[in-house]
């Protein structure tokens, strides 16, 4: 596991960018990707930049339950602000909220991950370790399920909503078996806030009770923190 330190996310971003950049000149076309604040910098830098993805595929992570695509706060409607309307791709797949059958949904969009194995998957931490929506105790060999988010999860989300009552307290995500698949990963990290998780993920024992310590047995990841994600680091 490679570690980069960075001083802020606008560092991160591109660093992130410079891996994404080998992997697509070295011919890679399917991207796993991540919501929420943390690879928004990397977002940024794809989207100035002149790569063109229009022959790549993108999977992303995860999805709430109950929310369509065009609402939002949903993560399809991030992804298209975000990067997909400036930076289109042949096809992106993210997991539908609304889908009447959950059970069949999750199993379509393993057929997707299968069909389609990710050379290159982007992942965020959450406070508690968690990555995509996959929470403290999920199984290391599950795939696509549907998850009831923790307090704790809920909790740091809120700031999206008006209120916490709003904050879906479900959502569809990608196992951590298939993230583990993925052929290279990069994890993003910024801030004091996620010191804790990067310590116990990097030093600590593997366990389910941090889903993304499972990252030490993963043979190419590498992990791109600022001073205040990587200030509990003992080595």
């Amino acid at each position: 596991m490679k570690i980069i330190q960075v001083q802020n996310a606008v560092e991160g971003g591109q660093q992130a960018f410079e891996l994404l950049k080998q992997a697509f000149l070295a011919g890679k076309k399917t991207y796993g990707l991540a919501t929420g604040g943390t690879p928004e910098t990397l977002y940024q830098v794809m989207i100035q930049s002149d790569l063109d993805f229009s022959d790549c595929i993108s999977i992303n992570l995860d999805e709430y339950v109950g929310l369509s695509g065009e609402n939002e706060q949903s993560y399809r409607y991030y992804m298209n602000q975000h990067l997909f309307d400036h930076k289109p791709f042949k096809e992106t797949y993210v997991p539908n909220g609304l889908a009447s059958d959950l059970t069949a949904e999750c199993a379509r969009y393993d057929a997707i991950i299968q069909a389609n194995p990710i050379d290159f998957q982007i992942l965020g931490i959450g406070e508690n370790g968690h990555i995509g929506f996959n929470e403290p105790g999920t199984p290391f060999d599950q795939t696509t399920h549907v998850v009831a988010l923790t307090p704790s999860t809920i909790a740091a989300n809120q700031r999206y909503f008006t209120s916490k009552e709003e904050v879906p307290t479900h959502a569809l995500s990608m196992g951590i078996a298939s993230i583990m698949q993925s052929k290279e990963i990069v994890l993003l990290a910024f801030g004091e806030k996620k010191a804790q998780a990067i310590q116990a993920m990097l030093e600590g024992e593997v366990t389910e009770s941090l889903p993304a310590s499972i990252l030490q047995k993963h043979p190419n990841v590498t992990v791109i923190v600022d001073q205040k994600a990587a200030s509990l680091l003992n080595k």
